[in-house]
Parts: C-alpha cells; structure tokens; sequence
C-alpha cells in the first residue's frame, strides 16, 4: 500500500467530506480516504498504481478543485 496526497479547494462541511471520500472510494485501487476540511489536505491508499489524473477527475466530477 502507498499513501497518496491531494490538495482539495471548495470543501466547506461535512457534506463535501463525504462526497470526496465517496468519489475516491469508488475508484478501483483507492482505499481508506481520509479528508482534512480545515487544510483541504486528502490523503488516500493506494493498493495498485492509481493515475493522478484519474483521482482529479473524480474529484472535480463531484464539484471541487484540484489545487
């Protein structure tokens, strides 16, 4: 397992939390998301080679920036 970290921007409550950490949960490869809503900071499992790309992706689907 390696840890990942991504900063994201336009989180503001709990319901964003749980949005990211949903969005990231569904990708094949990714587990264990935790989210950090004061610094924007999310830091992920990875259980195989997971694209960054892909991980953004799944993240400004659902509404957020990428910073």
């Amino acid at each position: 397992m390696t840890m990942e970290r991504i900063t994201v921007k336009g989180m503001r409550c709990q319901h964003c939390v749980k949005s990211v950490t949903q969005a990231l949960e569904a990708l094949d490869g990714v587990g264990k998301v935790k989210v950090d809503l004061a610094s924007g900071v999310v830091t992920y499992e990875t259980g195989k080679p997971v694209d960054k790309a892909t991980v953004s992706k799944a993240i400004t689907d659902v509404g957020f920036e990428v910073a």
